[in-house]
């Protein structure tokens, strides 16, 4: 079945309501759709393509699952590794039971640094903490790191950045390397995404497409002020959709972890809606008790993306925006049609 067809009536039907703006690349076993949509930068009209760089906030929460898992197949950690034996840094409220599956899985319940029922907006984070000043994993610990336990370790699932931001301070730990380095040169290069990296907001390298937020006066404005300078474990990653195929198929080769390490990483730990799980960093689809996809999925003020394999049918749709609505969208038109094959 070739699917560029049905692809282009997707998007084709979505920009007649809301243009997308960004990348889109589905990948079958007898072909490849791949197109870039709106503007890389709205000033200069410089438009998307395949090869743009964007941004794609939680989406990047799978590097430091597999970095974590790394870790562990080098024999630095185990998943049943408690927190409190792996950081230097006090947190007086937190639960010692907490342990590297808790945290991988959003079920540790460490209190998070942007609590959505109090914050309406990411942007609040800003008011008390300029961004400017968020540069490492180690930058975000007073936001969280005296507050409260939301629940015992294990109890449920809630999605938590801070838990991440652990992680990734775990991986500076036992690595020795700045995490954004570690995973630079022990995820990226080895897959050859030549295209991705943690690049500061204020230093962004060509073929980066800007992050746009529109007002509902049909005004917009850059988001550069809106994310913290320099992203981490928990977000904010720059990559293209072409290295997202790379990441997937090095992933599913096992070129970065071992069969055993990979298997445990995308098996369902937790459940977090009628058919939808959670594996160490990387959500999961079931259809008829069976796993429909494997995907990562990321929103921030100006980006917006859904990265998806359907082990199946051994189909790729990657899907990255520099806006902050669409990619959800369209993602979900595609699993329709895939569905039916």
């Amino acid at each position: 079945m070739n699917l560029t067809h049905f692809i282009e009536d997707i998007i084709h039907k979505h920009n007649e309501t809301l243009p997308f703006s960004g990348a889109v690349l589905v990948r079958d076993k007898s072909s490849v759709f791949e197109k870039g949509y709106g503007y890389a930068n709205r000033s200069e009209h410089i438009l998307n393509r395949t090869d743009t760089r964007f941004g794609i906030a939680s989406g990047c929460k799978i590097f430091t699952a597999v970095a974590i898992c790394q870790l562990v197949q080098e024999g630095l950690l185990s998943f049943d590794t408690y927190l409190k034996d792996c950081l230097d840094h006090s947190f007086p409220e937190f639960d010692p039971g907490i342990t590297i599956h808790h945290l991988l899985t959003h079920s540790s319940g460490v209190p998070d640094y942007f609590d959505e029922d109090v914050m309406g907006s990411f942007e609040e984070l800003w008011k008390d903490t300029p961004m400017y000043s968020l540069q490492s994993p180690t930058d975000f610990l007073p936001l969280f790191q005296s507050k409260p336990m939301q629940f015992a370790p294990g109890e449920r699932f809630s999605y938590n950045n801070a838990g991440f931001i652990l992680l990734g301070l775990i991986v500076e730990q036992r690595s020795g390397m700045a995490f954004t380095d570690y995973v630079e040169s022990r995820i990226f290069q080895k897959c050859g995404m030549l295209d991705s990296g943690y690049y500061r907001m204020d230093q962004l390298p060509e073929r980066t497409a800007n992050g746009y937020i529109d007002q509902d006066d049909r005004t917009w404005r850059t988001n550069i002020y809106s994310l913290p300078i320099k992203g981490g474990p928990d977000g904010g990653a720059f990559t293209t959709v072409c290295d997202l195929i790379k990441f997937w198929d090095a992933l599913f080769n096992h070129q970065l972890l071992s069969p055993e390490i990979t298997n445990r990483m995308l098996i369902p730990h937790e459940q977090e809606g009628e058919q939808t799980y959670y594996g160490y960093g990387v959500w999961i689809l079931k259809r008829d008790n069976k796993i429909f996809k494997y995907f990562v999925m990321g929103s921030d003020p100006g980006v917006i993306m859904q990265s998806s394999v359907y082990p199946e049918s051994k189909i790729h749709a990657h899907i990255i925006g520099n806006i902050n609505k669409g990619a959800g969208m369209i993602a979900g038109k595609i699993d329709e049609v895939i569905e039916k094959i």
